[in-house]
């Protein structure tokens, strides 16, 4: 029998009005995808002329997709606040709404005029603990990754659920309570940047490289899409390691990736499958953010090889 999203979200022993959150960003997700299929045909692609608040240049598909998500968040009265990679400030809804959302509308851009899996990543916490708070404080979170298939993987802290959209616009669940492989042989890391890695980093690559002839005792692979959704949700599916480490080129801005919209949920999902996350230092989900936009070093998946990584910076530093 199948389970349609709005059947699953009824189930869960949570807050109608959580829920209704959840299923706000599962709608933004399908007209995204709607906009995907088609964008190069409406001429979507490209630079959109404006930058965001990291200075990154905005494709016209960033700024789409931010539309599309702000549209959904405000015909919800149950969300007061929105915080997006594509707007400079958090906006405020004077609707009384109990749930804040922190989302990236459109992860990994750069990859969409070479028609490579993209995504959204979202997180919901309760307004009332006001714009920065720690990934526990997380009530829900997922990710929507367009690819051959539109998936859309939740959780509400305790476990994860994945759905595919169907023919008719429709998510139904394809996979319940998957869990992630606690050790694995497949790690995500962008090697061109080989040269900026700390010494934990390089230790733990140069292990990896050596395969079943060095420490590490088993030969691995590695892969890199570029696109956090997609490298993520490979782990997600059969396990692995995601590493953005902080780096010489890096450091002087905290990271790569930003903590409540990318690192923050991705951990939570992380966790809820039997991962784990970690700077190298702390656990994801234990920073104090200090600004909406902070950038932080990420590393999740497996939980072994996260360990492993851990303990190469408890001996190195």
């Amino acid at each position: 029998m199948t389970t349609t999203l709005a059947q699953w979200l009824a189930a869960q022993p949570v807050d109608p009005k959580l829920a209704s959150v959840v299923a706000s960003m599962a709608a933004a997700s399908i007209d995204i995808a709607a906009e995907l299929r088609t964008a190069s045909i409406a001429g979507h692609t490209g630079l959109a002329g404006q930058t965001n608040v990291q200075g990154e240049a905005q494709k016209a598909l960033d700024v789409i997709s931010n539309d599309i998500v702000l549209k959904h968040i405000e015909q919800n009265p149950e969300i007061s606040i929105l915080v997006s990679e594509e707007l400079d400030e958090a906006v405020t809804f004077d609707n009384g709404g109990a749930y804040l959302v922190a989302t990236d509308p459109l992860d990994g851009s750069s990859n969409l005029d070479v028609n490579v899996t993209v995504g959204t990543i979202f997180s919901v916490l309760p307004s009332a603990g006001g714009l920065l708070q720690t990934g526990r404080a997380q009530l829900a979170a997922g990710y929507a990754a367009y690819g051959p298939a539109t998936s859309l993987v939740l959780t509400f802290g305790t476990s994860v659920a994945v759905f595919t959209l169907n023919q008719n616009g429709e998510f139904v669940l394809t996979a319940d309570n998957p869990r992630i492989p606690e050790a694995s042989a497949e790690y995500a890391i962008n090697t061109a940047r080989e040269r900026f890695w700390d010494e934990p980093t390089r230790r733990y690559v140069t292990e990896n490289v050596a395969g079943e002839t060095g420490s590490a005792g088993k030969r691995y692979n590695m892969r890199w899409v570029g696109s956090m959704v997609a490298d993520i949700h490979r782990i997600m599916m059969r396990g692995g390691i995601f590493l953005y480490p902080l780096d010489s080129e890096t450091v002087s801005k905290g990271g790569r990736l930003r903590l409540l919209y990318e690192a923050n949920p991705m951990a939570l999902l992380m966790q809820a499958a039997g991962g784990r996350s970690t700077t190298g230092r702390l656990d994801i989900l234990d920073v104090v953010p200090t600004d909406i936009h902070q950038r932080v070093p990420v590393i999740l998946g497996s939980a072994k090889e996260v360990a492993r990584v851990e303990g190469l910076y408890r001996s190195l530093d």
